[in-house]
């Protein structure tokens, strides 16, 4: 068993490397995608570590943008240029950390060979509010002057916009875990596709439906499974989930799930902490 870890990650390096030694195990590999305005320099010691690759072909990322599939991509093809035949990609942010150990994951992964674990819901009837990022002309991956003017205009006179090539659309959380064959089938597929890749262009926040969208309506639909692994609060409202505290310490410690998001080590490290402990003590078990 071999997975292939890709993180996007964009400030924070002491976070990002201890999400790192999490992470390493075996011949398991790491790959992070830094986005393109961070400088690399206080994470180049992160690049020594054993399997940690940082890719090369870096992306500036802007939030709710293409531009997030992009760098998704530039990680994925890392990955499978690498030539090495990992069982499972597993896409994660900086910002996420796992509930289990890795020999837990490992077993989890070898028992479900073949499947892909993403959630998605239907955008046409169980997720209709993300509809409008479809139909609506969306200009978030661009910056020029009167932007926001050119895309009310658009908005006022074009019809609506429809999926290209009779897709149908289905997403939810971005961050998602999958075997390498669906990964290639992704990357193959939004390069031979020009007409997806420009509608989604102008879309928003297409990160957290074009995988999901394409393994949906290919032969791969079969292997999905409606979960992403993920532990995620959206309790709080917004456009982001909540950040965890040492309040939500129970709930996490008592999860199943294989990871969790999002934390942040700078204002709530003791939660971290108490996840670290339950990791430990574990690895402790195992090896005993």
């Amino acid at each position: 068993m071999k997975i292939a870890h890709l993180i996007l990650a964009h400030n924070n390096p002491k976070q990002l490397e201890q999400l790192i030694r999490r992470l390493t195990y075996a011949d398991d590999a790491v790959y992070v995608h830094l986005d393109k305005k961070t400088s690399m320099l206080p994470y180049q010691h992160l690049a020594e570590l054993d399997n940690v690759h940082f890719v090369a072909n870096r992306i500036t990322v802007k939030w709710g943008a293409y531009s997030i599939v992009e760098a998704t991509l530039q990680g994925f093809k890392a990955i499978l240029n690498s030539r090495v035949d990992y069982n499972f990609v597993n896409l994660l942010s900086g910002c996420d950390y796992p509930l289990q150990t890795p020999a837990h994951i490992h077993h989890f992964l070898q028992e479900n060979k073949g499947k892909a674990f993403m959630s998605y819901l239907p955008i046409q009837t169980e997720w209709q509010e993300a509809l409008p990022r479809i139909e609506a002309y969306h200009l978030t991956n661009y910056s020029f002057p009167g932007c926001h003017a050119v895309q009310k205009m658009l908005n006022m006179f074009l019809p609506k916009r429809k999926m290209p090539g009779g897709l149908v659309p289905v997403g939810r959380s971005q961050w998602f875990t999958a075997p390498l064959e669906c990964i290639k089938y992704i990357v193959d597929y939004i390069e031979c596709n020009d007409d997806l890749r420009h509608f989604m262009k102008l879309t928003w926040g297409p990160d957290e439906f074009i995988f999901q969208t394409i393994l949906y309506n290919s032969h791969y639909r079969g292997k999905i499974v409606n979960t992403n692994l993920r532990y995620i609060d959206w309790s709080a409202g917004g456009a982001s989930p909540k950040t965890f505290t040492i309040a939500d310490k129970d709930a996490l410690l008592s999860s199943k799930k294989l990871y969790a998001r999002k934390f942040d080590i700078i204002n709530h490290a003791d939660v971290m902490e108490e996840i670290d402990l339950k990791l430990d003590n574990k690895g402790e078990l195992l090896s005993a």
